[in-house]
């Protein structure tokens, strides 16, 4: 059988090759799932997406009306899917639970330590031989408090890294974490979270209920100094409130790898066309925000082991067994 894969970078692909060796045919395409390409999967029973995919309703309807009975996206959050249509259609939809939570935790800290330390502007300064201090002053991390949204796998791996710089740790979660816990973290209110702490990281997923988590009154209540991190999902933080703060002066930094309207825009250059959303455009020129192209997750570690839970979740529908990645369970039509 051979297999459609979306959205595939050019690292991806030999991986990907490789993975499938001997099971079955894959057919990796560089362009995204979106309306506009959708048909291009008529004909395939089986097909693998990408975080940045459109799987609405409508690109659900075409994909069904062309064949297409099994999706399996490489990705964990799963935001972007129309289950109760998937469902309607009798497709079986799966997703990678679970990846390495460091990838993500790591570049977390990456950005902080980057907004932290001027690190960009250090950079770009060297280049042209410009080795002034001025305006690269940052602050020690040890002794502050860092505000961890979401303590599961991802926000753990980041509160071990908190605790290793020595850092107080706040948290909140629907549940408390007992590795977190015994870091020392304190579970507290949102409210309290955002007002003390002087690095916030999220790591929660997008639902209904955390769709602007970090609005107008949550970035009004943060200290002016602070740090703000997004590695989770681009919805979790109002962008045109987050602008308006900026544009006040406010946060020492602010990391986000991740954007409200980044369909369409990450993962693709429009270096030459540029963009005509204009919250973004204003994030980037902050010399104090960094904005990255949803990359926490892109280590050879954790792209393998989302490869390999692709495949797990192929054989899976293909041997009628319904695995743990499984969101839409519709049987599969036969091997």
């Amino acid at each position: 059988m051979e297999i459609l894969a979306f959205g595939v970078q050019s690292d991806e692909k030999p991986l990907i090759e490789k993975a499938f060796q001997g099971r079955h045919e894959v057919r990796c395409l560089d362009v995204f799932l979106t309306a506009d390409t959708a048909p291009i999967a008529a004909g395939y029973e089986i097909i693998s997406t990408s975080v940045n995919a459109d799987l609405g309703g409508p690109v659900l309807q075409t994909l069904a009306a062309g064949g297409t009975q099994m999706i399996a996206q490489r990705s964990t959050g799963f935001n972007n899917i129309d289950l109760d249509v998937a469902e309607r259609l009798a497709l079986r939809v799966a997703r990678v639970s679970h990846y390495s939570p460091q990838s993500v935790a790591e570049f977390a800290w990456a950005l902080a330590l980057a907004v932290n330390r001027h690190i960009p502007r250090a950079a770009r300064r060297s280049r042209d031989f410009d080795f002034r201090l001025d305006g690269l002053l940052g602050r020690d991390m040890h002794g502050r408090t860092a505000g961890v949204v979401g303590t599961g796998k991802i926000g753990a791996a980041f509160a071990r890294i908190a605790h290793g710089f020595g850092m107080e740790l706040l948290g909140w979660d629907v549940a408390e974490n007992p590795a977190c816990t015994a870091l020392g973290m304190r579970y507290v209110e949102k409210d309290r979270l955002f007002a003390e702490s002087d690095l916030i990281s999220l790591h929660v997923p997008l639902l209904p209920s955390t769709r602007h988590l970090v609005g107008a009154a949550a970035l009004a209540a943060m200290k002016d100094d602070a740090i703000l991190l997004n590695t989770s999902r681009g919805a979790l933080v109002d962008s045109a409130a987050l602008v308006a703060e900026l544009r006040a002066g406010r946060f020492s930094g602010v990391g986000l790898d991740v954007y409200e309207a980044e369909a369409g825009l990450f993962y693709t250059d429009k270096s030459l066309q540029g963009t005509d959303d204009d919250t973004l455009a204003r994030l980037v020129t902050f010399p104090n925000v960094i904005v990255t192209s949803h990359q926490a997750y892109y280590t050879h570690d954790a792209v393998a082991q989302i490869i390999d839970a692709t495949v797990r979740n192929v054989d899976d529908y293909l041997a009628g067994r319904r695995g743990e990645n499984v969101l839409v369970p519709a049987a599969p039509s036969g091997p």
